[in-house]
């Protein structure tokens, strides 16, 4: 081999060296490439049963899951109460109904909801024993089968706490994680019985108050159910008669005043152990209006005012704002919409469709499991829906 030969072969080992660590460089360079996925995020549809409104109308094109409200616990089991909520009796032909939804969206999920704020009387009870807390998982079963369910809901307002005059008992905290991992268990009997390989659902709403957190066993609780939707609304409400946020995104630029916001709740559900990926965030598709607010016209926000907080649908104040002698403002700290009609001093607080993009911003980036809303028939030309569903 002459010199030529030589010096031709240094420079193929060379080259071969030299693409062969670009290759690396270019394999380590795709593997911290960040490839964008469009994830599925969840919409959850809270629906009232006792709302007079035709459930087959409903839009499904964007909604992942609807929970009809409410079932009741009479006698430790979750049954159909024949009762009336404001003249109209909850019915299992409003499930057929929101079922036949899935011939427009065969990727629904339809669950019903036990409980809510008037009928969490018999949580505490059902969930008081072992065998108490059988029967009640059980008929919950029982309940999902009999009624081509895709899971459950179970809304205690609250544990440990008095809510609605509810009985209520420090056990509570304890029992409560017992009891979802009761109905847990029977679920999945359900599905083995069935031989339908189905996953049942189980989920919770849950408070957006330090109170709740301290109340329940969040850490545990994770292990049983496969979501939950944080009730963040209601900060002012029924109870205050001060105007303020009943859903505001941040605290407020007065901190003595604010009695929670979107962000501390989320905090405190994570930080007490339970995983951002499985957690809903709720949206007010509602307001709260306040009448004779005392105030002189330069401080509205934390006013007293002659009523409490009354919730008020967002379809019957939304329309024709300013020709109802309604002004909006906005509080940038908070990031939270509120009307005042300085004439009447009435003052609502509410969302829309600008406060929206900043929640959803954040549960993206906070990585949160999608929202949830209450409730469909508030926002009947879907305003918010739309919102909600074009950012996500």
């Amino acid at each position: 081999m002459n010199l030529k030969h030589i010096y031709l072969s240094i420079i193929l080992i060379v080259i071969l060296f030299l693409s062969s660590c670009i290759s690396s460089v270019n394999k380590e360079a795709a593997k911290k490439t960040v490839v964008p996925t469009h994830k599925n995020y969840m919409v959850v549809a809270y629906v009232a049963g006792y709302r007079d409104f035709d459930f087959t109308t409903i839009d499904v094109s964007g909604i992942t899951h609807i929970n009809y409200a409410f079932a009741n616990i009479r006698d430790g089991e979750a049954i159909f109460d024949t009762t009336k909520i404001d003249g109209k009796r909850l019915t299992p032909k409003d499930i057929e109904a929101l079922n036949s939804l899935k011939s427009k969206n065969p990727n629904l999920k339809v669950l019903v909801s036990v409980g809510g704020w008037s009928w969490s009387k018999g949580f505490s009870d059902a969930a008081l024993t072992e065998k108490s807390r059988l029967k009640f998982a059980k008929s919950c079963a029982v309940f999902v089968d009999k009624y081509k369910l895709d899971g459950i809901d179970l809304d205690w307002e609250y544990p440990n706490q008095i809510g609605a005059g509810n009985t209520h008992r420090q056990e509570d905290v304890h029992n409560f994680t017992l009891m979802l991992k009761a109905v847990r268990e029977q679920l999945d009997l359900l599905a083995e019985k069935n031989k339908n390989d189905k996953h049942y659902l189980l989920a919770i709403a849950t408070g957006a108050d330090e109170n709740y957190v301290k109340n329940t066993e969040l850490g545990e609780i994770h292990k049983y159910i496969d979501f939950l939707n944080i009730m963040t609304y209601d900060f002012y409400n029924g109870l205050h008669k001060t105007t303020g946020h009943h859903s505001n995104f941040k605290p407020s630029a007065q901190p003595e005043f604010d009695m929670n916001s979107v962000l501390n709740a989320v905090d405190m559900h994570v930080n007490a152990g339970f995983p951002v990926e499985k957690i809903n965030l709720g949206i007010p598709f509602y307001g709260r209006i306040w009448k004779g607010v005392k105030t002189d016209g330069k401080q509205i926000l934390f006013q007293k005012a002659e009523t409490v907080g009354m919730g008020i649908d967002y379809t019957d104040f939304y329309k024709d704002i300013n020709a109802n002698g309604f002004k909006r403002y906005w509080d940038d700290s908070a990031k939270a919409p509120y009307l005042w009609n300085a004439d009447e001093k009435t003052f609502i607080s509410y969302e829309d469709e600008e406060s929206i993009q900043y929640k959803i911003e954040y549960l993206k980036t906070r990585g949160l499991a999608g929202v949830m809303f209450w409730e469909y028939s508030g926002d009947n030309d879907k305003a918010l829906l739309n919102s909600v569903v074009k950012n996500l």
